[in-house]
């Protein structure tokens, strides 16, 4: 069996989350992506996959193959699409990666018209809360809102947003004020997984270079933007977001914000893609048509988000 096609049946597989899936996405038997998974097991002398009747489950050896086979298999594609040269059309899939409510609203219906536009390429739109590695995950474009660290990864600023801390009216009504960071230590909180978990932090005072960071045992944890504006709007505490991810709710006057003067300064909004990556025309031709239309949208999500 050729190992390359056992690879993309490997990656298919975890891509869909069953054998059977992969095989419908690559047009192969059930029985043929089982033998590819034997195949490659046996030429790696270890066990990739926990296979059940409803799930796969990677080994550990199976996480270092499967990230070492998305690089392989992208690079084979770059090759193929610098092989066909700079006047080839846009072709192939497209993976984009971005935070579950930025990329729902704000990249997902950039990529539909993006699709309308380039009829030659699909697109696989990844929404994950989560740190994501581009180049171990098979990733092309990546939406982050962060500072970047220092990287080979070409890095095309699109604007910023402000983490703003609010809660309902009927809330703030019915408990001590919120005056200053240090009395979130006596709200219930309503936490993000990756906003903190038992701490949030704010700026320095004064001279001071020290952040101040306000330690708490959150009320509620989840690991859903949604989710913790809706515990939110309901009046069951205090949670911490994106300015635009409030916006609707701040204006219907569901929520309000708080500790205005507190607030740190706005996280940089990126779109990055690998160095190597930009050079293959799908990822130009997304690069530049998405760019400026996500500028425009965070123009108008600043807008909307007043203070």
């Amino acid at each position: 069996m050729d190992r390359i096609d056992a690879m993309k049946l490997f990656v298919a597989a975890l891509d869909e989350g069953s054998l059977a899936g992969a095989g419908r996405r690559l047009g192969r038997s059930p029985a043929a992506v089982s033998r590819a998974m034997d195949f490659l097991e046996n030429h790696v002398g270890v066990q990739l996959l926990h296979r059940t009747t409803r799930s796969l489950k990677l080994s550990e050896a199976g996480e270092r193959y499967a990230a070492a086979c998305r690089r392989v298999l992208t690079d084979l594609e770059e090759a193929d699409m610098l092989a066909a040269g700079e006047r080839s059309a846009p072709r192939g899939t497209l993976v984009v990666t971005a935070p579950t409510v930025s990329g729902e609203d704000v990249l997902r219906p950039i990529v539909d018209d993006f699709l309308a536009a380039f009829p030659m390429v699909s697109a696989r739109l990844h929404l994950l809360d989560r740190p994501v590695n581009l180049i171990d995950e098979g990733i092309d474009v990546a939406l982050r809102i962060a500072h970047l660290p220092d990287s080979s990864m070409v890095a095309l600023r699109l604007g910023e947003v402000r983490r703003v801390v609010v809660a309902a009216p009927g809330y703030l009504a019915a408990h001590p004020p919120i005056e200053t960071p240090p009395d979130l230590a006596r709200q219930q909180i309503v936490a993000m997984t990756h906003f903190g978990l038992d701490s949030w932090s704010f700026p320095p005072l004064g001279e001071s270079t020290l952040p101040r960071t306000v330690s708490f045992t959150p009320r509620l944890v989840v690991n859903s933007v949604r989710a913790a504006i809706a515990s939110a709007a309901e009046g069951r505490g205090v949670t911490r977001l994106f300015c635009y991810q409030v916006a609707e709710k701040r204006r219907a006057g569901e929520l309000e914000i708080v500790l205005q003067d507190d607030e740190p300064p706005p996280l940089p909004v990126h779109l990055i893609t690998p160095e190597r990556r930009l050079s293959t025309p799908k990822v130009r031709a997304f690069v530049d048509f998405a760019t400026p239309r996500l500028r425009q949208a965070f123009v108008r999500l600043k807008s909307q988000a007043g203070r």
